[in-house]
């Protein structure tokens, strides 16, 4: 039995579930976000909540109940309010611009990195500290890790990309005898 997938998800004011043709539709005040429903589970909307079941006792149906039932929950998290994540770049002489739709890295390369900023995600700069929002969470997350990608902490020094809070584990350099 999923812990997860038997909550039920209460739905907000303001906010509406619908689920029509294997699409599950959430609309807020800050958007709307669709997902393809798998036919092994089913949606059910009841007034101001809503839950997930397993249409059969299958492994596969019972993995995707908590599943949906998270991604249900993190829709309409984020139909209401913004996720965020902040990353920060440590090093001398490394920094960040913002250019537009554009994030523009001097991070010890022969050459700046650019990436482009998706239509549905915002991003800001101030001096060291990148903060990424939007209301779709897996949107979110995937463009942070890309981000950090580009340049991930080293364990000797500890420059390069971060999430704040994220802690990177110091190695011991070479002794001199």
């Amino acid at each position: 039995m999923s812990r997860i997938g038997k909550n039920i998800i209460q739905i907000p004011e303001k906010t509406t579930i619908a689920v029509a043709d294997g699409a599950l539709t959430v609309k807020g005040p800050l958007g709307e976000l669709s997902k393809t429903v798998h036919p092994q589970v089913t949606i059910s909307v009841d007034g101001a909540s809503a839950h997930v079941t397993p249409n059969n006792n299958s492994k596969l149906a019972r993995s995707l109940w908590g599943t949906f039932a998270s991604l249900m929950q993190s829709m309409v998290d984020g139909v209401n309010t913004k996720f965020e994540k902040k990353l920060e770049i440590r090093g001398v002489g490394y920094k960040v611009e913002l250019q537009g739709k554009t994030l523009k890295f001097s991070v010890g390369f022969s050459h700046p990195v650019e990436i482009e900023i998706p239509d549905d995600i915002e991003v800001s700069v101030e001096k060291t500290m990148i903060s990424v929002s939007g209301i779709d969470k897996e949107h979110v997350g995937q463009f942070a890790a890309n981000i950090r990608a580009i340049k991930k902490p080293e364990p000797y020094k500890g420059k390069g990309i971060r999430y704040v809070g994220e802690y990177v584990r110091q190695k011991q350099g070479k002794k001199t005898v």
